[in-house]
């Protein structure tokens, strides 16, 4: 008998998940695919944005008509963090005369070097990655092969990119992801999962095209966000609604008490009208994120981490097209701080060739950056 092992958050499970267990099983020619969501995954900084329950039932509604599988509860029947080690012993205890494969993504392999207890994991179970389509380079199985004595097997499987960040990112914004099959999908509208309307009716106050530019922001500043240690939903609620006041008249009804600061240029406005949006009739009280809304413009001298993520989010939006934006995209998964000083000596120098003034915020900010930099040297 051969079975293959398929963890993970599936936080939501899609449709890639699917095409990626259909193409085991027919590569490894499987009698048995089990599907583990996990109770509380290593990576997470929080554990998963919504219940266990609730991503065993979607897992259970993704993969219902899918021959040759089945979803396990273990995980989630064990409580805790769910290490992969324990998973693969539980499954060789209940097939003890399988062919074993764990299956993972070629992205999650740089990482299996770092997992808790790789050689227990390979003591019970072959590794199965996810080739996308190509065979993989011949250093990657030379390095398995040195670090852990056996080869891992692979599954050539051209599948989409997705990422679940971006797929939570569009059902907290009201969108409807095409990654997710009907069935998921109508369960996460049925029990309200991942809905955030504080974000939906601030993006309602945007124009099309800047609410999708308020979405791209979202997407980019909470792909960053756990590197940083930043949760999710922190990111999520100030790059999505940082915009909320850009067609917002001083005079409309939504900034009424709103004090608005002297000497503000006018492209500079929105961030402090949008602060008091946020505040005051989306009902938010976290002092960190109303600055990154406050400040994500012109930045300020003292900027907290989510502050920076923010700015430079809005910065390098993946639509954004400017001199020297390859750089700072790099810089952005490097070095926060790096990329930031960058990003505000860039701002200013063009401010100076336009013949513009400079916020005096802006260049506190890059002045206090520079600093910072120069204390780390």
């Amino acid at each position: 008998m051969r079975i293959a092992i398929f963890g993970g958050s599936f936080d939501p499970v899609h449709r890639e998940h699917v095409r990626f267990v259909k193409a085991a099983i027919k590569y490894l020619h499987l009698d048995e695919a089990v599907i583990v969501p996990a109770y509380s995954a290593p990576h997470k900084l929080q554990g998963s944005s919504v219940g266990e329950k609730d991503r065993l039932a979607m897992c259970t509604l993704a993969f219902r008509h899918v021959k040759k599988t089945r979803v396990s509860d273990f995980e989630i029947r064990m409580g805790g963090t769910s290490y992969t080690y324990l998973t693969c012993r539980h499954f060789s205890d209940e097939y003890p005369d399988a062919q074993r494969f764990f299956l993972i993504g070629a992205d999650m392999l740089e990482n299996f070097y770092s997992w808790k207890r790789p050689e227990d994991i390979l003591e019970h179970v072959t590794l199965a990655v996810c080739g996308r389509g190509e065979a993989l380079d011949k250093n990657s199985h030379s390095r398995f092969i040195a670090a852990f004595g056996k080869d891992f097997a692979e599954v050539p499987f051209v599948g989409r990119d997705v990422s679940s960040t971006a797929v939570r990112v569009e059902l907290a914004c009201g969108l409807r992801p095409k990654p997710l099959s009907r069935a998921v999908l109508r369960y996460i509208k049925k029990n309200a999962l991942y809905a955030h309307p504080g974000i939906v009716r601030a993006l309602a106050l945007e124009k099309p095209a800047r609410r999708a530019h308020s979405i791209r922001v979202a997407k980019l500043a909470c792909a960053r966000a756990r590197s940083l240690s930043i949760p999710e939903e922190k990111a999520l609620l100030p790059a999505a609604i940082h915009d909320c006041a850009k067609y917002i008249s001083l005079g409309d009804e939504y900034l009424l008490g709103f004090d608005p600061p002297s000497d503000v240029p006018a492209p500079v406005m929105h961030q402090y009208a949008g602060a008091y949006i946020a505040e005051n009739y989306l009902g938010v009280k976290d002092e960190d994120i109303l600055n990154a809304i406050r400040y994500h413009t012109s930045g300020r001298a003292g900027m907290s981490e989510l502050e920076k993520l923010i700015y430079l989010s809005d910065l390098l939006e993946a639509e954004r097209d400017f001199p020297m934006i390859g750089k700072l995209r790099a810089l952005f998964w490097e070095d926060l701080d790096a990329c930031l000083l960058a990003a505000l000596a860039l701002q200013i120098d063009y401010l100076r060739a336009k013949d513009r003034p400079i916020y005096p915020l802006t260049e506190q900010a890059y002045f206090w950056m520079k600093a910072q930099k120069n204390k780390d040297l």
